[in-house]
């Protein structure tokens, strides 16, 4: 699916980077070229993406969680942050650090950058119900995120899946499971061969429909 750049893109990014990063082939709409040449918008055009995949050997050791939440799930990420802590990973905490509302997207995308960048191993967001961020991070470009209600599904998003990015939904599980889902996620490896095989259909995809 092409990537079509409208004004309200244009209008987004000029709020905050005045640049928007786009595809080898996206298409920008005249009045959107237009707009931006008004509000100072840069494009800049990525070079054709290599095929992505996950290899054995980065399915290691976990040193480093990157923390995200929304107002929804500001209490329970401070809670997960101390028991991550004293687990003995490193913690990486994107916000957001009150109880304001705010716009979850804004810390999913941080979560799953993070993780793509290669900063954190894992990473982790919550917000009241957990499916939003994981739409949000999944549109990250390497990041394979799992919304998970108990530690059943942890272990398999890991084993079966692969997952980097776990989101969790504040209004639907207590602390202790959140713990318990946590350590499941971060102590379970990526299974076996075929397994490995299919989620790397899953991140090339774009590849033959850009």
């Amino acid at each position: 699916m092409k990537q079509v750049l409208t004004v309200r893109d244009v209008e987004q990014a000029a709020k905050n980077k005045k640049t928007i990063t786009i595809r080898p082939n996206a298409i920008i709409t005249p009045y959107a070229a237009d707009r931006a040449r008004e509000l100072g918008v840069q494009f800049i055009r990525q070079e054709a993406q290599a095929s992505q995949t996950i290899r054995p050997e980065t399915n290691g050791k976990v040193k480093t969680v990157v923390l995200g939440a929304d107002h929804g799930g500001f209490a329970l990420k401070e809670e997960l942050k101390a028991f991550i802590r004293e687990s003995g990973y490193s913690v990486i905490d994107v916000g957001t650090n009150r109880a304001e509302a705010c716009d979850y997207p804004d810390f999913a995308f941080k979560v799953a950058e993070t993780v793509a960048r290669g900063d954190a191993q894992r990473g982790i967001m919550i917000d009241s119900v957990g499916i939003g961020s994981a739409m949000a991070a999944n549109r990250v470009p390497g990041v394979l995120a799992a919304k998970c209600n108990n530690v059943v599904e942890a272990k398999s998003a890991r084993e079966h899946n692969y997952a980097n990015v776990l989101t969790l939904g504040a209004k639907i599980i207590g602390n202790q499971m959140a713990r318990e889902i946590v350590q499941a996620f971060l102590d379970t490896q990526g299974g076996a061969e075929r397994h490995l095989r299919r989620v790397n259909k899953i991140l090339n995809y774009h590849q033959k429909n850009d």
